[in-house]
């Protein structure tokens, strides 16, 4: 059984290891079936937080994909009782480059699309994508603090930020989660104190790309020094690097995305290691090593 742990401050219970959606929306992206089959198999091993955007897609023609096959696989499995769906807003895709669009207009109205798209009368947690930086990073803040006002939103949260912008949006709104970037090759979260902050404030961590994306963690199953540590567990370097920031907060819940059912069994395997300290440090000292 996962361990789970509350949103934020809000009451709500959350898997301690969640299932990010992008790569079954986006460009090699499997068939329906295949993809309905890897949410299905998370939901069995007790997966109750499922993190996916209005532009996990192919580009703008395709807009709400992923959330369009969270909630239908969610619907056909009888609801996904107990399962939040986080979303996030503040991107586009045009010709399927990732651009920013952070104006309050438009974020209200990819909210309302996402709300119909997951079919849902609120989404629990909206988060805003990235910060724009052609609109105020306040007034994108507000927007998501006016959607939540008028219940379209439950909790909100941010995306790609650093802690300056979390305390600027904390002095508006209240933060429930932080979605940031973090795995051996990108450590700016912790080294920044933005790590220590959301432990200090109750606010969950949800590091992304936690294995470094597709082409880095084939460079992590390689990496001798860490396939020692991993075989001294019983562990693949993947499962090594997602227990490894399972440890490093209490707040952090992983969310690796996957393709296949056997990329979310062993992700949900990781969550069942408790790395000690000497470890951990082991494993920090072997990523000065990682290849770029």
């Amino acid at each position: 059984m996962l361990a789970t742990v509350e949103l934020g401050r809000t009451g709500r219970v959350i898997s301690r290891l969640g299932l990010g959606g992008m790569w079954l929306s986006i460009e090699g992206r499997p068939d329906r079936e295949g993809s309905k089959r890897v949410i299905r198999r998370a939901v069995e091993l007790g997966v109750t937080f499922i993190d996916t955007a209005d532009v996990y897609c192919l580009d703008d023609n395709d807009l709400n994909h992923n959330e369009r096959l969270v909630a239908e696989t969610l619907n056909e499995i009888g609801g996904g009782e107990g399962v939040l769906v986080a979303t996030k807003g503040g991107l586009t895709r045009p010709g399927g480059r990732w651009e920013s669009d952070g104006r309050p207009e438009r974020l209200r109205e990819a909210a309302l699309r996402s709300r119909d798209a997951l079919g849902v009368e609120t989404i629990a947690l909206y988060q805003l994508h990235a910060p724009d930086p052609r609109v105020p990073f306040e007034s994108s803040v507000e927007a998501l603090a006016a959607l939540q006002q008028d219940r379209i939103v439950g909790a909100v949260g941010l995306s790609n930020v650093d802690l300056g912008e979390v305390r600027a949006a904390e002095a508006i709104t209240t933060i429930s989660s932080i979605q940031n970037r973090y795995n051996p090759w990108d450590l700016t979260s912790e080294g920044s104190g933005l790590l220590g902050h959301c432990d200090e404030r109750g606010v969950t961590f949800i590091p992304y790309s936690p294995l470094g994306g597709a082409r880095r963690a084939k460079l992590l199953q390689a990496h001798e020094p860490i396939r020692r540590l991993g075989a001294e567990w019983d562990a693949s370097p993947a499962e090594l690097i997602l227990a490894w920031q399972l440890a490093k907060s209490e707040r952090s819940v992983p969310i690796p995305s996957a393709r296949r059912e056997e990329s979310i069994e062993s992700s949900v395997r990781a969550a069942s290691l408790d790395l000690d300290d000497e470890t951990a440090a082991s494993l920090e000292e072997a990523f000065a090593s990682l290849p770029q």
